[in-house]
Formats: structure tokens, C-alpha cells, sequence
């Protein structure tokens, strides 16, 4: 059961690490862990990889993300000095990006159901 944990990890740190190798190599400004997660979907999207590879490390991953982001705060915490003066405007910018970006997704995800609804009813 282990070694099967370990297996799983390690093609995620595999396509984690590939991505880090695109961020050095790619010059664009897009962090290595998102051509991670895009090399990971694109496997997965075609088949290179099998979902049951990834699973359960994936899930156990998932259920531990908010543990990953105690560190962050505690770094934001730490600068408060640097940050105390401008803390209005950062809930401001905070709020307006986490409402646009919801906004965004759920037009998103709309607009691909209703796509996809129509694609159906015309039988492709």
C-alpha cells in the first residue's frame, strides 16, 4: 500500500519537476508549478496516465491544503510592518480578484455546460 503512495507521489513530483526544467527554459512569465499542474492535465487528458496512477496521492494532497497555506500567513503576519499602512487597499484588491475570479470561473463553467448541452441535443 505504501509503495503505491510513493509510486503516485512520484509522478507528481515527476511533472513538477519538468515543469520546473519549462520555467527555466520557456521564456514567459508563468510559475513552474502551473506548467506542473499542465503537463499533469494534459497526461491525464490524454490518457498517458491513468487517473487510478494519481488518486489517492492527489486526494491526499487536496485534503492537505490548508495546511500549506500556514506558512504563507505566517510570512504575511511576519511583514505586517512593511504592509500596515496599505492594508486597506490589499483587502480592496483582494476582495474585487477573489469576487472576479469566481465570477469568471462560474461564467466559465456555464458557458462549457451549455456548450456541451448543445453539442448533445445536436448529437455530436
Amino acid at each position: 500500500m505504501g509503495l503505491k503512495y510513493l509510486k503516485q507521489f512520484g509522478i507528481i513530483l515527476f511533472l513538477s519537476f519538468v515543469g520546473e526544467i519549462l520555467h527555466e527554459l520557456v521564456p514567459l512569465p508563468v510559475p513552474a508549478s502551473i506548467y506542473g499542474i499542465i503537463l499533469l492535465f494534459l497526461c491525464l487528458e490524454w490518457r498517458v496516465i491513468s487517473v487510478s496512477a494519481v488518486k489517492e496521492a492527489s486526494s491526499f494532497l487536496i485534503e492537505i491544503m490548508p495546511v500549506m497555506f500556514i506558512p504563507a500567513a505566517v510570512g504575511l503576519m511576519d511583514s505586517w510592518e512593511n504592509i500596515k499602512n496599505a492594508w486597506i487597499p490589499y483587502m480592496v484588491i483582494t476582495l474585487i480578484s477573489t469576487f472576479g475570479v469566481m465570477a469568471a470561473a462560474g461564467k466559465a463553467v456555464q458557458f462549457i455546460m451549455n456548450w456541451e448541452k448543445k453539442n448533445r441535443k445536436e448529437g455530436k
